[in-house]
């Protein structure tokens, strides 16, 4: 492994290419609002067509951006990604950059304080949905392309999905059907989050995740709580005893068999978490050890809804079944499907009454981890550092990308650049998401540099 300092080529300068973003960026933001005001919620119930409204509107920055033979990538039943690629010069090395198109949804507009699909600025931000995630990603990769005047000094490919955010539903049919045009010796997955605003990270690991749903019934149909109440248990109750087994009285994972990975040195301060999930005053952190082992390197497990009678329809009778939908975060480490058995065998032992329970699985990713060493994950660091001014730290992530698993065993010897736009206040997939512009700055002279520092040889 190369530790040193690649020599800067002649063409790149750390001032010439951040004159080329800050000349771009006014226009680079415009584009970014345009693409946010497009609402490419690719949940099931919304309009398809806004998402490849969003793909047309992609494909069409990018490749006035410089980026050559850009078109729609189409899979049946899927949304349409995008992709264009530049050849580098002979020899030069290829890095494939993705983000993606599609939101979330933006959940009730009251709790907005500017509408969700209007890009506003507040206090340095601009806000709006898709603002930080991902939308942010494919201004950075708009920037940089540009900043080296659609002549990178290495090989680009540009792949922007329009799934993400329904778990890349179609990834492995792209993956078979165009496989051979995302190879590359590395990727920037702009889809990450730094650690705060002036701290440029490096994402290390990811949990992966299974969700899955547990149905509880005790009655064939229901019955008057008043008649039979006492003897006769709901199901309600029972699915609600059933999901309080998953938690100890600290607040740990009480289920057998998920694994734990190693604590990470990187330090974060109660204070800071509190203040980023908005956590109530008197509200107590779950479980035990440090809070980035908590996040990062332990199993989460979280229920994310119940299918049972509303509170404003509910009548005065026994319920007779109750379903709820179960999301575990995994370690580094584990497997989804062991896992999930796991999870299920616990279900299953811990019937309340004798209930009826049926434990079925929904999705699944595999956690990972990356050996961040060698010359491209050095260009990665001081790209950094000619930016920000300091080394990334390299964190893990709680949060699961199975992307991020599929690529790497399609394409094993690809390196792997888990970076982003976002950081701990960018609020992604909750109400009021934004994006801080100086980062966002940052990350587009960050990323153009990185292009120079990859055309070094080792």
């Amino acid at each position: 492994m190369n530790r040193g300092r690649p020599e800067l080529p002649p063409e790149l300068k750390l001032t010439d290419v951040r004159t080329a973003v800050e000349l771009a960026f006014g226009d680079i933001r415009r584009e970014l609002e345009k693409l946010v005001r497009i609402p490419s919620v690719s949940a099931t119930g919304f309009d398809a067509a806004r998402v490849r409204e969003s793909a047309e509107a992609t494909a069409e920055w990018l490749e006035s951006s410089g980026l050559q033979g850009v078109r729609l990538l189409e899979i049946d039943g899927a949304n349409p990604a995008v992709f264009g690629a530049t050849p580098g010069p002979p020899g030069s090395p290829t890095v494939l950059l993705y983000a993606h198109h599609d939101v979330q949804p933006p959940g009730p507009e009251r709790l907005w304080t500017s509408p969700p699909f209007e890009p506003t600025e507040r206090d340095g931000r601009l806000f709006g949905r898709g603002t930080a995630d991902d939308k942010a990603g494919i201004a950075v990769h708009a920037a940089a392309l540009q900043a080296w005047e659609g002549k990178p000094p290495v090989g680009v490919a540009v792949f922007i999905e329009g799934e993400e955010e329904i778990a890349s539903e179609h990834l492995p049919q792209f993956l078979y059907e165009y496989g051979d045009l995302l190879r590359a010796d590395a990727i920037v997955l702009a889809d990450c989050s730094n650690w705060t605003v002036g701290q440029p990270a490096l994402t290390t690991s990811l949990r992966g995740i299974v969700d899955l749903l547990v149905e509880v019934r005790t009655l064939d149909h229901a019955v008057h709580s008043g008649r039979y109440g006492g003897p006769v248990p709901d199901a309600l109750t029972a699915l609600s005893r059933l999901l309080a087994t998953l938690h100890n009285r600290r607040g740990g994972v009480a289920v057998r068999g998920l694994r734990t990975g190693p604590a990470r040195a990187l330090p974060m301060p109660e204070s800071d978490l509190r203040r980023f999930t908005g956590l109530r005053p008197t509200v107590r952190l779950l479980g035990r050890g440090s809070l980035t082992h908590r996040l990062w390197t332990r199993p989460a497990i979280a229920v994310l809804g119940i299918d049972a009678p509303s509170t404003k329809g509910a009548a005065h009778k026994l319920v007779p079944v109750a379903t709820a939908k179960i999301s575990v975060r995994l370690a580094p480490g584990d497997d989804p499907q062991r896992a999930f058995q796991a999870v299920k065998k616990h279900l299953l032992r811990r019937r309340p009454w004798g209930a009826e329970v049926e434990v079925s699985p929904c999705r699944e990713g595999k956690p990972h981890r990356i050996d961040a060493s060698g010359q491209i994950f050095e260009a990665f660091r001081r790209a950094c550092t000619d930016t920000w001014g300091r080394s990334p730290v390299e964190p893990g992530s709680g949060g699961s990308l199975p992307l991020v698993s599929e690529l790497a065993n399609a394409y094993p010897d690809m390196a792997q650049l888990l970076t982003g736009v976002e950081d701990p206040e960018s609020n992604a997939h909750s109400e009021n998401e934004s994006v801080h512009l100086g980062e966002l700055r940052n990350c587009c002279i960050s990323e153009a540099m990185l292009f120079g520092y990859l055309a070094v040889p080792a």
